[in-house]
C-alpha cells in the first residue's frame, strides 16, 4: 500500500472512532446536544445534563471503546498465533472460565467489583490451564493449542449449563445479560487502560516479526526470530487482552473476529498498520453496538453483545465465503 492509502485509512479510522463516540455521548432518553458537551468541558452544564454524561455516558462509552479495543487487539494476536484468520480472542477457553467465576459471584449475591474480579480470576485460571496443557511437552503447536481450548471450552460449558438450570429465576436474567455482553454497569480504571496501551506498545515493537511469523514458524526463525519467544508473548498479550475485556464487558463475541479479517480483505496486512487500525476500528464498532443496544428498544436495554452477533453473524458468513478452502 502506498503511504497516501496509509495515511487515508488511520483517518478514516480516527474519524470513524471520533465519530462513534460522539454518537454514543449524543444519544439516549435524555437530549445532549454538541453544544452541551462543549458546556460540560466548561462546567457550565446544567445539573441533569451533567449527571448524565458524568455518571452514565462517558464512563459507558470508555468502557465500551476500551474493551472493543482490547478484543480487536487480542483477535490480531490469536491470529497470528495459531495462523488462522478465523481464531478469536476466546478460542481457548478464557471467556468460559470467567463466565464460571462471574455466574458463581452473580448465585452468591455479589456484584460490582466483585463481580469484575471473579471474571478476571476465571480468565486467568483458564489461561494458567492452558498454558501447563499445551505446554507440557515443551513444544507449542498450533494444533495442541487448538485441542486444548476446544476441551477447555466444553468443560466451561457445560458448568455453566449446570448452574443455569439449578440457579434461582431471580438471578437467571442478570447471568444471561453477562454471558450476553453487558456494558450497563461497566467503568474502566487504570488497569484496563494500562493493559491496553502496553498491549498495543508490544505489539507494534514486533510488527516485523509478526508479519514474517504468518508465513510460517520455519521462515521466521531462518530470519533470525525468535519464535518461541514470540510466540509465548503472543499468548500472554492475547490472554491478557482477553480477560481485561471480559471484566469489563463480559462475553462479548464477534469483536476479534470480524473486525481484524475485515481490515485485512480490505488490504491491511502489515501488522504496523493492522493493529492500530484494528484498535481504532475495534472500539468504534463496540461503541456504535453499545449505542444500538441501549436505543432501539429504550427504555428496555439489550445485551450489546446481542448486537455485535446480529451484525457479526453474516459477516463472518462472509468471510467463510471468501476464505479459500484449505
Amino acid at each position: 500500500m502506498s503511504n497516501y492509502q496509509v495515511l487515508s485509512l488511520l483517518l478514516c479510522a480516527c474519524l470513524t472512532a471520533i465519530a462513534a463516540l460522539l454518537l454514543s455521548l449524543l444519544s439516549g432518553s435524555v437530549d445532549i446536544t454538541v453544544g452541551d458537551l462543549l458546556a460540560y468541558t466548561s462546567r457550565s452544564l446544567p445539573a441533569l445534563e451533567n449527571q448524565v454524561l458524568a455518571e452514565i455516558r462517558i464512563p459507558r462509552g470508555l468502557a465500551a471503546f476500551a474493551t472493543g479495543a482490547a478484543l480487536a487487539l487480542a483477535g490480531v494476536l490469536m491470529q497470528v498465533l495459531l495462523r488462522n484468520p478465523l481464531a478469536d480472542p476466546y478460542i481457548l477457553g478464557l471467556s468460559g472460565g470467567a463466565a464460571v467465576a462471574a455466574l458463581a459471584c452473580i448465585t452468591l449475591g455479589f456484584a460490582g467489583a466483585w463481580l469484575s474480579s471473579a471474571a478476571l480470576l476465571g480468565a486467568l485460571v483458564s489461561v494458567f490451564l492452558v498454558f501447563s496443557i499445551a505446554g507440557r511437552a515443551g513444544h507449542w503447536s498450533t494444533i495442541r493449542l487448538l485441542l486444548t481450548g476446544v476441551v477447555l471450552s466444553a468443560g466451561w460449558g457445560a458448568l455453566i449449563n449446570l448452574m443455569l438450570a439449578t440457579s434461582a429465576s431471580a438471578s437467571v436474567q442478570g447471568m444471561l445479560f453477562w454471558l450476553m455482553g453487558d456494558l450497563s454497569q461497566s467503568r474502566t480504571g487504570w488497569l484496563q487502560w494500562f493493559v491496553l496501551f502496553v498491549g498495543a506498545a508490544a505489539a507494534l515493537s514486533q510488527a516485523r516479526s509478526l508479519n514474517v511469523l504468518v508465513r510460517g514458524e520455519t521462515s521466521a526463525a531462518s530470519l533470525g526470530v525468535n519464535v518461541r519467544g514470540l510466540r509465548l508473548g503472543l499468548f500472554v498479550g492475547a490472554s491478557l487482552l482477553t480477560a481485561m475485556a471480559v471484566m469489563t464487558a463480559g462475553s462479548v463475541g464477534f469483536v476479534g473476529l470480524v473486525v481484524p479479517h475485515m481490515l485485512r480483505l480490505l488490504g491491511a496486512r502489515d501488522h504496523r498498520l493492522l493493529i492500530p487500525l484494528s484498535i481504532l476500528l475495534g472500539g468504534a464498532f463496540l461503541l456504535i453496538a453499545d449505542t444500538l443496544a441501549r436505543t432501539l428498544l429504550a427504555p428496555q436495554q439489550l445485551p450489546v453483545g446481542v448486537i455485535t452477533a446480529l451484525i457479526g453473524v453474516p459477516s463472518f458468513i462472509a468471510i467463510l465465503k471468501s476464505t479459500p478452502s484449505q
